[in-house]
């Protein structure tokens, strides 16, 4: 399908200081639009960021059809826009469209659209270290009625956030005790916004106790490891890393497995299994455990720097040649185009 193009009468990109981003608050000039109605994708373009106007029977406001994607386009020192495993973002968009009965994209018209969407912004992908343009699809039912089934009309929106650092200084986390993220069965795997509206309360709480983040656990027992906030969790213990396996639970992470090939192209020795909590509060006491660190697209890799658990806080040890500096400084040399991509994770545009 051909993509109609829009363009602003005026950017605002002459107000913004690039060097001087927060994350995910400050929007490029534009976004991509498509529409699904009578039974197909339709009508797609590049139209100019702003509002857009819903009905207030839209079925997104009743029954929470509404799902998402993070990803990043960088650019290398000669102006090349890069995106990092963009194929494996849509495939999970349509994971989660089929867990949430929103009819999937086709992949040709996703990256097409993506990829016009960041020729128009170009200007708006920062080039200074540590920045990136963070991308935005997101898919949500317009169509009417309060009669609780799914719509039958559905919209596609791209837009994207010239963005500095998620996190900024150290960590801290509190295992979870008695919240959980998903259970067996729900639609923890997929990335649907309820997932996250529902995570808010006891994150505040941990934020109330002087934490970060929450590090959820299993909703039966609450004795295993599973995320980190809204990332992946991985934990090193003695020279070995730790990650759970994806369920229905966790979320398939991109940076996840990209982490874990990097472990297995670099000889670093890792497990992908169950570990429960009394064997991460053990190995804290004993010294065993070296590192924690979350993954995902926002924070690329975050130090845990301490956790909580039961009234007591744990400290973890700053050392050298961390495995999650080695990752990150692995993954951004990829991402910025300075290093070898031998997986091709890299796309140019």
């Amino acid at each position: 399908m051909d993509i109609k193009i829009q363009p602003i009468k005026e950017s605002k990109i002459s107000q913004v200081d690039f060097n001087d981003l927060k994350f995910g608050s400050v929007f490029s000039d534009h976004m991509f639009v498509c529409d699904y109605v009578d039974g197909k994708w339709q009508n797609p373009s590049i139209v100019p960021y702003g509002p857009i106007t819903l009905d207030p029977s839209a079925k997104i406001f009743h029954y929470g059809q509404s799902i998402f994607e993070g990803m990043k386009a960088y650019k290398d020192t000669e102006g090349n826009i890069l995106l990092f495993r963009p194929l494996d973002n849509c495939k999970r968009l349509n994971i989660s469209a089929k867990r949430m009965v929103i009819p999937e994209i086709p992949e040709d018209l996703f990256m097409k659209g993506l990829k016009e969407l960041l020729k128009v912004d170009n200007a708006w992908i920062p080039t200074n270290e540590g920045s990136s343009l963070y991308i935005r699809p997101f898919m949500f039912a317009t169509g009417e009625g309060f009669h609780a089934s799914p719509a039958d009309e559905y919209k596609l929106i791209i837009c994207t956030a010239p963005s500095g650092a998620y996190f900024s200084g150290k960590v801290t986390v509190l295992i979870e005790e008695k919240y959980a993220r998903s259970a067996n069965g729900g639609v923890g795997f997929a990335k649907a916004g309820g997932n996250y509206a529902a995570q808010f309360y006891p994150t505040q709480l941990a934020i109330d106790k002087g934490y970060n983040q929450v590090v959820w656990t299993d909703d039966n027992t609450h004795e295993y490891i599973e995320e980190a906030g809204a990332m992946n969790v991985f934990i090193r213990i003695n020279d070995t890393l730790i990650t759970s396996p994806t369920s229905d639970r966790i979320l398939d992470g991109i940076t996840r497995k990209s982490i874990l090939q990097l472990a297995e192209d670099n000889k670093i020795p890792f497990e992908v299994r169950k570990i429960t909590v009394k064997e991460v509060v053990e190995a804290a006491k004993s010294g065993e455990l070296k590192e924690m660190f979350g993954a995902g697209t926002a924070a690329v890799i975050s130090p845990i720097a301490g956790f909580g658990y039961k009234e007591t806080d744990y400290d973890l040890p700053e050392i050298e040649n961390s495995y999650a500096s080695i990752f990150k400084e692995k993954l951004l040399n990829i991402q910025y185009n300075r290093g070898e991509d031998i997986h091709n994770w890299s796309v140019k545009v």
